[in-house]
């Protein structure tokens, strides 16, 4: 049995989730600074099975420009070199047989502008998801009503908060891409 508050709880939930999804996505854009998210999340052949590089190696940035991947299992270089060349990232590793070092170039205006680009698509998919929760929350607002669990100003109420939440959390998104679209555009 599904009240007002619930559907509000949900919705407060799944757009939250969908702010959380671009961040990640963000976290894996390069922007000229050494971010281990930028390779964390790289699927390596690892023995016949796809891991992910956080799993088999230590990831750090000793320097604003340089990311070092320390495997765990130095078995498994050539693999993570290969695994980093297919994600193409832009980076080529240099792998010294005990480490694997990923120099970070500086963005060229044209590679800058594409990731803007890129960021900003991130964006609006994640505000058509935080669109698509309010018309489900609508919809369940209106099945209350008619179903007689809550009356016609408890729905007038439910869609306004609904609304407010969208409105938050599409404020957010395009905070979070304005952040990011600056830390892209320093050098």
């Amino acid at each position: 049995m599904e009240t007002l508050d619930d559907v509000l709880l949900n919705v407060e939930e799944k757009m939250s989730k969908c702010v959380d999804h671009v961040k990640s996505q963000f976290s894996g854009l390069r922007t000229g600074k050494a971010s281990p998210a930028l390779v964390e999340n790289v699927n390596v052949d690892y023995y016949g099975t796809s891991t992910r590089l956080r799993e088999i190696a230590g990831i750090s940035t000793p320097e604003p420009r340089l990311i070092v991947i320390n495997p765990y299992d130095p078995t498994a270089l050539g693999a993570i070199e290969k695994a980093i060349l297919a994600a193409n990232l832009g980076i080529t590793p240099m792998n010294d047989g005990k480490i694997i070092r990923l120099p970070i170039p500086e963005l060229s205006e044209e590679r800058r502008n594409e990731m803007t680009k890129v960021a900003k698509r991130m964006a609006e998919e994640g505000k058509v998801a935080i669109r698509n929760v309010r018309r489900e929350a609508n919809d369940e607002i209106k099945a209350l009503e008619k179903t007689g669990k809550i009356t016609e100003d408890d729905k007038e109420s439910g869609t306004k908060e609904v609304q407010k939440l969208t409105d938050d959390y599409t404020a957010s998104l395009d905070s979070i891409l304005t952040e990011k679209e600056k830390e892209m555009a320093v050098v």
